[in-house]
């Protein structure tokens, strides 16, 4: 099957006011609701301002204190990344990744990836996006003897870790026999972050048990993701990790924008996903940011749109609607990245992530109907990664379904698609497409990277600095105290 153009693009007119529009009730209801396209065009000159400053940020040496934190080190590096990878091979950060996620495939069946926020969001909207949803309960053949993951260290649940803790007793009995053996990735920049911190400490123990308290395999199997400095590499200092086997994530990258670090390409790797194609395509994109006008520039109109909606039009809600299961995680991703970079001083939208056609039975009515201060954009995969399931012929048709027996599953999600889009727009709903030719880790790269250029393009057009994260900061110090608030105010 050929494939088709890769490209992703970002198609607004729908919630464009329509020109020469005829008056009548649903055409006022439009004009106070939709976005003038003149609004849309007088604001291009400030957005090319925007990207001049962006590129002027990635830059600096010396930082000023009016701009920090400043971390605008994901820009550039999917680009630095592969540069490095072709002059060091092995010895690069790339390469560590590979030889590290071999390492761990070769060794384990189970991997516990431990992260919080954007230390592990991105890596599970890379597994739910590019591996079968099933993975974890298929065979390990059927897997390619790529282990099951599983995700952990994101709150203070003791059901939850429990869980895990019962599976790995219950799976993995015999450490001599590779497919009852697991590892972890433990990933925090700070090592400060108390939830991922907490569930290490637990497994460090399990593993010793199971391992032995002196076996080297708790080096070779449980891997350390973090910055340059903290608790977290004061440990692996302690537990004698060779500098080698702690993966680094720069300093210059906030959490949230470290999907294209180690944070997010090991554990993609261990899942034998194409990590140099993320990477490529995250440079495209990058490359499409710097270079096109606004016409063919998805980041610049995707940012300008949502800003004006937000801030002139009055939509605060944000809808990411993905028309994929597979997405969902990329939706919580998203919903991370927006709320954490815009929500400052009084300022942001509020994020919310659905999965039409599912949420079309819990939520359509609401958006249609309800409060109209929602801005939609619909993630659309237009190509499925397996072939299109039809409804087919039966004979018994008490479920009145033979008429569309010649009917795909992907058909069937375009109706959808389009009959909800002509709804929103006849009710004066304002919605817009992401358009995702197919699911391949190149398209995963272009779409991570694209939301994450569009935020920080949208939080400068706001005045707000798009890194750094006070009132979490606050939370994470208050955390650390050990002490309840009550035992706060009582000294």
């Amino acid at each position: 099957m050929q494939l088709p153009d890769e490209a992703i693009t970002y198609q607004y007119q729908n919630l464009l006011v329509p020109a020469a529009e005829p008056w009548g009730p649903a055409a006022e209801l439009r004009t106070q609701h939709l976005l003038p396209a003149s609004r849309l065009k007088a604001l291009i000159p400030q957005l090319l301002q925007v990207r001049s400053q962006v590129a002027i940020e990635r830059d600096l040496k010396q930082i000023p204190p009016e701009l920090q934190p400043l971390e605008a080190g994901f820009i550039d590096l999917p680009q630095h990344t592969l540069e490095q990878h072709r002059r060091k091979g092995e010895a690069s950060p790339l390469g560590r990744v590979i030889q590290t996620a071999q390492r761990l495939r070769d060794q384990v069946d189970l991997v516990v990836v431990l992260g919080v926020g954007g230390s592990s969001l991105g890596a599970r909207a890379l597994f739910g996006a590019l591996r079968s949803t099933y993975h974890n309960e298929l065979a390990p053949a059927a897997r390619q003897q790529r282990p099951r993951i599983y995700f952990e260290g994101d709150a203070f649940d003791n059901d939850s870790l429990q869980d895990l803790v019962e599976l790995l007793q219950a799976t993995c009995v015999d450490p001599e026999i590779r497919n009852e053996r697991w590892g972890a990735v433990v990933i925090s920049k700070s090592g400060e972050t108390l939830e991922p911190a907490v569930a290490y400490r637990v497994l460090r123990r399990e593993a010793a048990e199971f391992y032995g308290t002196r076996s080297p395999r708790l080096r070779q199997l449980i891997v350390p993701v973090t910055g340059s400095t903290g608790r977290l590499r004061d440990l692996c200092r302690a537990d004698d990790y060779a500098h080698e086997d702690v993966l680094n994530i720069p300093d210059n990258v906030g959490g949230r924008f470290s999907v294209f670090t180690a944070a997010g390409l090991l554990p993609a790797a261990i899942l034998g996903l194409d990590v140099r194609a993320l990477l490529l395509g995250a440079q495209a994109m990058t490359q499409r940011f710097f270079d096109e006008p606004f016409e063919r520039n998805p980041v610049l109109q995707l940012a300008a749109v949502n800003y004006l909606m937000s801030e002139e039009i009055g939509k605060s809600t944000r809808v990411l609607a993905v028309w994929s299961k597979k997405l969902e995680w990329l939706g919580r991703w998203y919903d991370h990245l927006v709320a954490e970079s815009l929500g400052k001083r009084g300022r942001g939208p509020t994020p919310l992530v659905t999965v039409p056609t599912r949420d079309l039975h819990s939520r359509v009515q609401q958006h249609q109907e309800g409060a109209a201060d929602k801005i939609i954009n619909n993630v659309l995969v237009r190509v499925p990664r397996s072939a299109p399931i039809t409804v087919g012929m039966a004979d018994r048709n008490e479920d009145g379904l033979n008429a569309l027996s010649r009917k795909t599953l992907p058909e069937l999600a375009e109706t959808a698609w389009e009959t909800t889009s002509r709804a929103y727009f006849e009710a004066a709903r304002p919605s817009a497409d992401l358009i995702v030719p197919l699911l391949s880790e190149h398209t995963m790269g272009q779409l991570m990277q694209l939301l994450m250029l569009a935020t920080v393009v949208e939080a400068r057009l706001l005045g707000t600095n798009p890194y750094g994260q006070p009132a979490l900061d606050a939370y994470k110090q208050a955390m650390q105290s050990g002490r309840s608030p009550a035992e706060q105010r009582n000294g």
